[in-house]
């Protein structure tokens, strides 16, 4: 995704967008910024009642007079810091809250995106929106729109109660506010420049990281060690220099702010003194309360150019986060038709289709695969024959032609429901880190652990599961990784079993297992595609001679169709060839 602006002005709409996701919550967040308003009289009054206690009592030696007003002063404190400790509580309560609504939302959002999606975006760029920008989003809630309304409300009530005091001294103290809002500004600029860069190392790392990790293997193979370690250190050192430089206009700007609050200090005591001395203009009491007053007011200045960062860099995660959100490739759920049973006929019916605009991968592609038959689809690599099986599943949507399961079009059926009657085995046999329970059934809790076990002696996997630590509570690990190609692939055969499909599609299914393992994998096979209606892509011929009908595609187009035995008739045919020269091989 394209790198945001940093310089892009304040988006007023953006943030109306994210504070509308405060609404299931609206309760908490009133409350929130009634503590807010709350706050600042109460930080007000402390110094004010000092200035009275000074006035009225000291001089005078009234001891009852200072006694209670000193009370007060402590239940005030008190007060305050219960309704500081609410305010802090349910604007982070509040913050989590929505977060944690709109990380689930973002999450679903991502499982409906068409898988093209994927194909152009790196997991690590998913990851960091998911997590990290919505975190992001947190913030606006807990450091940015009520502390800012609160900390502004502070420094107004506080100003108010200055120039009431004594507008002299308010004057005096306010001759080195230019200069505060200066170094407001330049600082608040920098450090939005190098959040802005913080947020895209982030990404760079956790792209960079994601795919190096599950890509390990081949790192090491080409002994590309060295190489990935040089381009890691290269955006870490780019990370560390981001975050460097915040911390150095951090290291600057605070000092800068003590400096300008000393002066501003510095000036109000010379001329308060003066005042009280000379003229009495100026009582003694307001002269203690001043400096309380000025720490009041830097206080939240001093933090305020900080929490506006907080905010923009807030809304930069939101614009990115709302970015996928917005996305409308999606597979379109119109249907409604939801059988609970399919009879398995598939017909396409002049498809066309597309990874890239005109740049067609099945060219007028039409045939009939009837209920309970097996066809199984040979062919070079991008003659087309995974996109088929991609376009059945509704993975990808077709641009032209029609796809019909039981003589109704795919798009009228329900895509969960669709999706619910069909499995595929994939190649790749992919496993979730969690049992081997968990990875056949897939969490679902109408699998009940007798229909696993039932559906594994069918395959043929009962026996190797049993001899595994724990059986069907062992840990595969992430990825499957402590298992062989083909116990990975017998799990995958078992898991599309016990949800019982009405049509089974196997994806290349015994392209990466030895000899001896694949007579276990074609009994799992024979198992799998009794009395369903099958698609097999095949890689080694000798599978598939029992299939009611072989395809072979070039191009995304059909040069041949029809049983083993007619096609290795076929003089100069394709099968013909593709048969004997695998023949050939196995006999070398």
């Amino acid at each position: 995704m394209a790198q945001q602006d940093p310089k892009k002005k304040f988006d007023l709409q953006l943030l109306w967008r994210v504070l509308a996701l405060a609404k299931p919550y609206k309760k908490i967040a009133f409350f929130a910024v009634l503590l807010a308003i709350l706050l600042a009289p109460l930080a007000i009054a402390r110094p004010r009642i000092v200035q009275k206690i000074v006035d009225e009592f000291v001089f005078t030696g009234d001891v009852d007079g200072m006694t209670f007003w000193t009370a007060v002063v402590f239940g005030l404190i008190v007060l305050e810091a219960i309704c500081r400790y609410a305010f802090i509580y349910s604007s982070n309560w509040l913050g989590q809250s929505i977060i944690r609504d709109f990380r689930v939302r973002v999450f679903s959002h991502i499982n409906s995106l068409r898988l093209s999606y994927f194909d152009k975006t790196p997991i690590g760029t998913s990851t960091t929106r998911t997590i990290n920008d919505i975190q992001s989003i947190n913030s606006i809630f807990t450091e940015g729109v009520i502390t800012i309304m609160a900390d502004l409300l502070s420094i107004f009530a506080v100003l108010a109660v200055m120039v009431t005091t004594s507008w002299r001294l308010t004057l005096i103290c306010l001759t080195t506010m230019p200069f505060l809002i200066l170094a407001s500004y330049i600082f608040k600029e920098a450090v939005k420049k190098s959040y802005q860069r913080v947020r895209t190392q982030i990404q760079k790392m956790n792209a960079f990281l994601q795919e190096r990790i599950t890509g390990m293997r081949i790192v090491q193979v080409f002994n590309a060690e060295e190489q990935e370690r040089e381009t890691f250190a290269g955006i870490n050192r780019e990370y560390r220099k981001a975050n460097i430089d915040a911390i150095l206009y951090y290291a600057i700007f605070f000092p800068v702010v003590d400096i300008i609050a000393a002066v501003s200090l510095a000036l109000m005591v010379w001329w308060g003194a003066r005042d009280v001395a000379q003229l009495g203009g100026v009582t003694l009491g307001a002269l203690v309360a001043f400096p309380i007053y000025l720490n009041m007011l830097f206080r939240p200045i001093r933090v305020l150019a900080d929490k506006f960062n907080t905010l923009q860099m807030g809304l930069v995660a939101a614009e990115r986060v709302f970015a996928v959100v917005d996305r409308t490739d999606i597979i379109k759920n119109t249907g409604t038709y939801a059988p609970e049973k399919l009879e398995g006929e598939v017909e396409f019916q002049n498809v066309h289709f597309a990874y890239v605009a005109n740049d067609w991968i099945l060219r007028d592609l039409s045939f009939n695969l009837h209920a309970g038959e097996t066809l199984a689809i040979v062919g070079s690599t991008g003659s087309g024959k995974t996109t088929i099986t991609n376009v059945i599943n509704r993975f990808y949507e077709f641009q032209e032609g029609q796809i019909k399961i039981d003589g109704k079009d795919i798009r009228e059926y329900d895509l969960y429901a669709l999706r619910s009657r069909m499995a595929m085995v994939l190649q790749d046999v992919f496993l979730f880190t969690g049992t081997v329970m968990d990875n056949i059934s897939l969490r679902d809790p109408e699998i009940t652990r007798e229909q696993v076990v039932a559906a594994s002696k069918m395959i043929g996997a009962h026996e190797f599961i049993e001899k595994l630590p724990g059986g069907y509570d062992y840990d595969v690990q992430e990825r499957g990784a402590t298992l062989s190609m083909g116990q990975r692939q017998l799990i995958s055969f078992v898991r599309a079993l016990v949800f019982d499909p009405d049509i089974l599609i196997l994806d290349e299914a015994t392209s990466s297992v030895d000899p001896e393992t694949e007579g276990v994998i074609q009994h799992a096979i024979e198992k799998l595609i009794d009395r369903r209606t099958s698609v097999i892509i095949a890689h080694r011929l000798s599978t598939i001679r029992n299939a009611n009908n072989i395809m072979v595609l070039e191009k995304g187009e059909i040069k041949e169709l029809g049983p083993h035995d007619e096609l290795v008739e076929l003089e100069n045919g394709r099968y013909r060839e593709l048969y004997e020269m695998q023949f050939l091989e196995m006999a070398e």
